[in-house]
């Protein structure tokens, strides 16, 4: 049987099903619609049966074809985990093009990329700083971080990092004012606070100072400009220095960190690399944060 059906008979038919659509597997594959079913038909025509209904005008697996999808994820994983070690280290890509979020690159990531680099793995990180949506093709960007306030569709691939944290800080060294700076950056934030009041009444009643980015608000704090409301991971090195304190412990903001994707995770194993550290690093800024409370 196996020498009957073509390895991009089946590769055509892993896209469709991973995706609901002949149209984006074309897309994807980087072929015309009718070049995908026409592989389709001819797969079908082989093994003798239907894989796919047409549900609601996406495609839906048959039985028949659940039980191929898995086989076809089984084999390509493996497929890909043994082209792996046969590339040779020198032929590797040694980029990996990160799109982060301006604030929590400049106060979280960029620390650690050090680090990160010094590990070995045979790859960097190059950083472009933007947030909102991503054009992964035309600004050749492999994977993204972003925080699932905004809906990103269904044509990426995402992987949960950690949630998101909010506090409330102030200058420990100038006197206290009845301003809180809030970032233009997160417009639901606020509302999101006041209405589940997540902080204190006396810091709602605050008249509000509105920044572009929390990293203005986090400076406007050190200059004594207000009390401000901003992520719990940006504002690490001020709070052990003490430049800060808090004034509200971390809560979470309904929203989460997201690393996302073009392509497959597994299709590339710096992805893979960078997420493991990625998230266990994210873990350890949360716990150590709330150990210190």
């Amino acid at each position: 049987m196996i020498e009957k059906i073509s390895l991009n008979a089946l590769k055509f038919f892993y896209y469709v099903a991973e995706y609901g659509s002949v149209t984006l597997a074309s897309q994807k594959l980087f072929v015309t619609q009718s070049a995908v079913s026409k592989q389709i038909k001819n797969l079908e025509d082989t093994l003798d049966l239907s894989l796919f209904n047409r549900v609601n005008k996406k495609l839906v697996l048959t039985a028949n074809g659940n039980v191929l999808f898995s086989c076809c994820q089984q084999v390509f994983a493996k497929l890909d985990d043994c082209l792996v070690d046969l590339s040779n280290h020198d032929h590797r890509k040694k980029q990996l093009v990160l799109s982060c979020e301006p604030t929590i690159s400049m106060k979280w990531l960029i620390p650690r990329l050090t680090e990160f680099n010094s590990l070995g793995h045979g790859f960097e990180i190059v950083l472009l700083t933007g947030g909102g949506m991503v054009d992964f093709q035309k600004n050749s960007i492999d994977i993204a971080l972003r925080r699932n306030d905004f809906e990103w569709g269904n044509d990426l691939f995402n992987e949960k990092i950690i949630e998101e944290y909010i506090v409330a800080v102030r200058n420990t060294r100038t006197e206290t004012t009845n301003t809180l700076l809030l970032s233009s950056s997160r417009p639901n934030l606020w509302q999101h606070i006041n209405k589940g009041k997540l902080v204190s009444n006396e810091i709602l009643s605050y008249e509000h100072m509105v920044l572009e980015h929390f990293y203005l608000c986090i400076e406007g704090c050190l200059a004594g400009l207000g009390t401000a409301i901003v992520s719990m991971f940006m504002v690490e090195k001020e709070l052990s220095h003490q430049f800060l304190e808090l004034v509200h412990p971390p809560v979470a903001d309904s929203s989460s960190y997201h690393l996302l994707s073009y392509y497959p995770f597994y299709e590339d194993e710096r992805k893979v690399i960078f997420k493991d550290w990625l998230k266990k690093e994210m873990l350890n800024s949360k716990r150590q944060f709330m150990e210190g409370l």
